[in-house]
């Protein structure tokens, strides 16, 4: 018996949420006083995982694109070789497309949005986030082999240095009847997905010429940015960036939305964000009531005053 995880990667390097995943599975190994594995495809940098627990990394190289049905595959072939009866995978999108799949051939319970480590083994019992993040609730997977999907920046990196055995894995991967017609890439510094600080802008901002306000805040704090649905509408911004119910759910450290009146579809979808900054001139932006922390004033006399004082800490502090 073993713990199974699929460590993601992008342009060979490993994503930020794969380590976050093994440090999850290395919990609930430690639980099951089991192994941990991990699983990797066209990986470069596999040795990372050994300073968060895994014991075991099998590598694959194929297929060189993302295909839901060949990765459902390699995860399905190295869960049955290891007999792994915990898989976890990311919230990612490529994640959520796989999951289904694999749980299928594996006949396993699958559930999404788990936040923190199982409750308990026996029975086994999870914590996960509903109703577009304003509850928790608790699930109970009764199956032989159970996968969990772990939500974004819910668990943490945490360090537990091994020396893991690395494994050149080759599965059964058939043909697919799927076909990937082209792929889109966005190409910020610091993508959505992986950020755990995120600056976003509304129609506040009055115009795309505007916008290096959000793009100076973001760089000066390491974050990504984003935007509201009506700014990648008018086409200010790329769609890459809205979040949102409708876009991108974002699970941040750090929210702050510059701008943002704050619609029930955009708070549905960042509300997983831990802590959440609104910047607004407008008192009664429905924002304030779901911001930890909110300044009202003018964005244009209020973010360059802000850049110029987490300048002068950072100069400080370094």
């Amino acid at each position: 018996m073993s713990v199974l995880v699929y460590a993601e990667s992008e342009k060979g390097q490993l994503k930020k949420i794969a380590l976050e995943l093994a440090s999850f599975g290395r919990a609930i190994a430690d639980q099951l006083n089991t192994d941990l594995i991990a699983i990797t495809v066209n990986c470069d940098n596999n040795e990372l995982l050994g300073n968060y627990g895994v014991n075991e990394i099998l590598t694959s190289s194929h297929p060189e694109e993302f295909n839901a049905q060949q990765y459902a595959a390699i995860v399905t072939e190295a869960a049955q070789k290891k007999d792994a009866k915990v898989i976890a995978v990311s919230s990612s999108a490529d994640s959520r497309y796989l999951a289904p799949l694999a749980a299928v051939e594996l006949n396993a319970g699958y559930v999404t949005n788990v936040v923190e480590a199982p409750l308990s083994t026996t029975p086994f019992h999870v914590k996960r986030s509903v109703f577009t993040n304003k509850a928790f609730g608790i699930s109970e997977l009764n199956t032989d082999v159970k996968m969990v999907g772990l939500s974004k920046n819910a668990f943490g990196m945490h360090e537990n240095p091994t020396t893991p055995t690395v494994t050149e894995f080759s599965p059964t991967v058939n043909n697919s009847s799927m076909e990937i017609a082209s792929v889109d890439k966005a190409n910020d510094q610091v993508t959505i997905a992986d950020a755990e600080i995120v600056v976003s802008g509304g129609r506040g901002l009055k115009g795309p010429e505007n916008w290096h306000l959000i793009e100076d805040l973001a760089s000066t704090l390491g974050a990504a940015t984003a935007c509201s649905k009506p700014v990648s509408d008018m086409g200010w911004r790329p769609h890459s960036e809205h979040v949102g119910q409708t876009g991108k759910p974002v699970a941040s450290n750090l929210y702050i939305a510059v701008g943002v009146s704050g619609a029930i579809q955009h708070l549905a979808g960042i509300n997983a964000s831990k802590v959440k900054v609104v910047i607004n001139s407008d008192p009664e932006a429905p924002f304030f009531k779901a911001a930890d922390y909110g300044i009202v004033g003018d964005a244009f006399e209020v973010v360059p005053k802000m850049i110029e004082k987490l300048k002068s800490f950072q100069a400080e502090n370094t």
